[in-house]
C-alpha cells in the first residue's frame, strides 16, 4: 500500500466518486451494483431492495459476493463509511467507486414518479 501511494500520478487516477445521474444509468445498463454497507439496524428501519447488503464490518469476509465483472456503487447514508469501503475493495482489486452524498441524496432523487426511472428487474 505504501509504494501505490508514493507512486500515484493524479491523471491516472479514475474517478471514484460517482454522482446519483450516473449510477442510476450503470445500474440500468446492468454495469454496476448499489454496496449497501450499513449496518443491520440501520437496515432495519430502512432498506434498498434492489441494494447488495453488506456490512461494513464483514466486507473481508464476504468479497467473494461482489462481482469483478462490474463497478460496485458504496454507499452509506451521507459517504463516510462508503469512501473507506471504497478504498478498502480497491485495494481488493474491485473497480469500486462511492455514491456522491449517499444514499439520502439517492433517495430524494427517487422519490416519487422519479423511482421509475430506475429500472429494476420484477
Amino acid at each position: 500500500m505504501d509504494d501505490m501511494v508514493r507512486n500515484t500520478v493524479m491523471k491516472d487516477v479514475p474517478p471514484m466518486k460517482i454522482d446519483v445521474e450516473k449510477m442510476i444509468e450503470l445500474l440500468n445498463e446492468d454495469k454496476a451494483i448499489l454496496l449497501d454497507i450499513r449496518y443491520p439496524f440501520e437496515t432495519k428501519v430502512w432498506s434498498l431492495s434492489f441494494a447488495v447488503k453488506i456490512p461494513y464490518n464483514e466486507l473481508p469476509d464476504r468479497l467473494g459476493e461482489l462481482p469483478k465483472d462490474k463497478a460496485i456503487v458504496c454507499a452509506c447514508p451521507m459517504d463516510y463509511r462508503a469512501n473507506m469501503a471504497k478504498e478498502y475493495l480497491r485495494f481488493k482489486g474491485f473497480d469500486a467507486k462511492t455514491l456522491n452524498k449517499g444514499l439520502i441524496d439517492l433517495m430524494t432523487r427517487l422519490k416519487g414518479g422519479k423511482a421509475k426511472d430506475l429500472h429494476l428487474n420484477a
